[in-house]
C-alpha cells in the first residue's frame, strides 16, 4: 500500500513535470527581437553575418575533417546556422532545430566513420557550438528564465547521451567546453533580461510617480477654488437670500409684485447655493466620477441632478425674471439616460440665460422633439426690443452647450435667425456614446 502511493506521488509529479516542459518548450510563439535603441538593425545584421559565416565554415569543416559528403554537410549547416536567424523572432523553436542539427551531424559523423575518427570535433564542432551559443543568448533575452534554464538543461542532457553513453574510441571531446560555454551564454542572457525589465520597471515606477504628483496638483488646484467659491460665491448668494427676505418688511405696505420679486430673488438665490454645494462636493471628491457626499467626502449619491421634468420650473422661473417662454413636446415623451436628461436640461438653461442677457424683451419658444433614437432641444428667440447692457460673460455659454452635446455623440449648432433672433439647435442621441475627437479650442463644433 505505501509503495503504491509512493508510485502514485512519483508519477503526478513526472506528469506536472512534463507538463511544464510540455508548456514552456512546445511552442513556436512569436517573440522578435526588438530594435536596439541606438544601433536599430545592426543587431540583426551582425548576427544574419555570423549565421552565414558559420555556415561557410562548417561546410568546409566538415567535408575536409570528417569527411561527410556535401549531401549530408549541407542540411546540416543549414539547420544550426539557420537557427540563428530563426531565434531573432522564434528563439524557441530555433533552439529546437539548432539542437536537432547538432543531433544529426553527430549521428552522421558516427556513422560514416564508424565512430568518431581520431583527432575530429564529436559531438560538437565549432560552428554547431558558435551557432548553438547565439541561439541559447536570444532564447535567455526572450523568455523567462526558467525556460532558459531548461533548455540549457536539455541541452547538456543529448551532450551527455552522446558523448558520455555513446561517445566513440578515439575523438577530440567538445562537450565539457560547448556545456560550460553554453551555460556563460545563458547567464548572460538572463542578466541582461534582468536589467531590461528593471529598467522598465523603473520607469514605469517614475510615469506612476509624475501621474501620482499631477493627480496631487489637480486636486489642490481644485480644493483652492473650492475654497475661494465657498468664501466668496457662496458667502454674496447668503446675503443676497437674506436680503430678499428682508426687503418686504422694510417698506411700508409692499405691493403683491414686490413680494413677488423680492420672493422670486430669494429663490433663486437659494437655488443656486444647492447648485454650489454640490459642485463643491464634486470639487472636493478625490474621485469626481463617483458619488459623494453633500461634503465631498465620501461615496453617499449626489443631490438630485435636474431632468426634463425639471423644464416646465425652468420655464416659469424664467418667465418670472421677464422673458415671455412657450414650450412645445412632440413625439411620445418617455425617460432617457441621465445624461442625456442633463444635457438637455442645461442646455435649455443656458440658451434661455443668454436670451434674458442679450435680447431684452424678446420672446423665445422651446422645442422637445423625442424620436426614436435621441432628442431634439430646440430654443429661438425674437430679435431683441431694446439694446442688451454691456455683458461681463466670457462666451464661455455656447462653448458649455456644445461640449456637452459632442461627450454624449451629438451634435449643437447656434446661429442668427429669421431677421434678428437667434437659434440654438441641438440632438442628442438615447444612447450616449462619449465622442472620440477633442473639440477644438474655439469651441466650434
Amino acid at each position: 500500500m505505501m509503495e503504491s502511493g509512493v508510485v502514485r506521488v512519483v508519477a503526478g509529479r513526472v506528469r506536472r513535470t512534463w507538463g511544464v516542459l510540455r508548456d514552456d518548450l512546445g511552442t513556436a510563439r512569436v517573440d522578435p527581437l526588438p530594435l536596439s535603441v541606438w544601433l536599430r538593425w545592426l543587431p540583426h545584421g551582425m548576427l544574419c553575418l555570423a549565421a552565414f559565416g558559420t555556415f561557410l565554415g562548417g561546410m568546409a569543416q566538415l567535408q575536409d575533417h570528417a569527411s561527410v559528403v556535401a549531401g549530408y554537410a549541407f542540411p546540416i549547416m543549414i539547420g544550426q546556422s539557420g537557427a540563428v536567424v530563426v531565434a531573432l523572432r522564434r528563439p524557441v523553436a530555433a533552439w529546437w532545430m539548432s539542437l536537432a542539427a547538432t543531433v544529426l551531424g553527430a549521428v552522421v559523423v558516427h556513422h560514416l566513420l564508424y565512430g568518431p575518427a581520431a583527432g575530429s570535433q564529436w559531438p560538437w564542432t565549432v560552428s554547431g557550438i558558435i551557432c548553438h551559443l547565439l541561439v541559447l543568448l536570444l532564447v535567455a533575452l526572450r523568455v523567462p528564465t526558467r525556460v532558459a534554464v531548461e533548455t540549457l538543461a536539455l541541452t547538456a542532457l543529448v551532450t551527455y547521451l552522446l558523448q558520455g553513453l555513446w561517445g566513440g574510441p578515439d575523438y577530440e571531446s567538445t562537450g565539457m567546453v560547448a556545456v560550460v560555454l553554453f551555460a556563460v551564454a545563458v547567464l548572460l542572457g538572463i542578466a541582461l533580461r534582468g536589467r531590461r525589465e528593471a529598467r522598465a520597471e523603473l520607469r514605469q515606477q517614475t510615469t506612476l510617480t509624475a501621474e501620482e504628483r499631477a493627480r496631487r496638483t489637480l486636486l489642490e488646484e481644485r480644493s483652492r477654488i473650492a475654497r475661494e467659491l465657498h468664501d466668496v460665491v457662496a458667502h454674496h448668494m447668503s446675503v443676497i437670500s437674506i436680503q430678499a427676505q428682508v426687503a418686504p418688511h422694510l417698506v411700508d405696505n409692499p405691493s403683491d409684485e414686490l413680494r413677488e420679486n423680492l420672493a422670486g430673488i430669494r429663490q433663486n438665490a437659494v437655488d443656486a447655493l444647492t447648485e454650489l454645494r454640490r459642485v463643491l462636493g464634486v470639487l472636493r471628491s478625490e474621485h469626481p466620477a463617483s458619488p459623494v457626499h453633500e461634503d465631498g467626502s465620501g461615496t453617499a449619491p449626489h443631490a438630485p441632478q435636474p431632468t426634463l421634468d425639471r423644464l416646465e420650473a425652468l420655464v416659469e422661473n424664467t418667465r418670472a425674471a421677464g422673458l415671455a417662454v412657450t414650450t412645445e413636446v412632440t413625439g411620445e415623451r418617455r425617460p432617457l439616460p441621465p445624461g442625456v436628461e442633463l444635457s438637455a436640461y442645461r442646455i435649455v438653461q443656458e440658451a434661455l440665460s443668454n436670451v434674458l442677457r442679450h435680447a431684452p424683451g424678446a420672446t423665445a419658444h422651446v422645442t422637445l422633439v423625442y424620436d426614436p433614437r435621441g432628442l431634439r432641444v430646440e430654443v429661438v428667440n425674437t430679435g431683441p426690443a431694446r439694446e442688451a447692457p454691456p455683458s461681463a460673460g466670457a462666451g464661455h455659454g455656447l462653448l458649455g452647450m456644445r461640449e456637452r452635446a459632442v461627450m454624449l455623440g451629438g451634435r449643437l449648432t447656434a446661429g442668427p435667425w429669421t431677421g434678428r433672433g437667434y437659434k440654438v439647435d441641438a440632438y442628442l442621441p438615447a444612447t450616449a456614446q462619449p465622442a472620440t475627437d477633442l473639440l477644438p479650442q474655439d469651441g466650434t463644433a
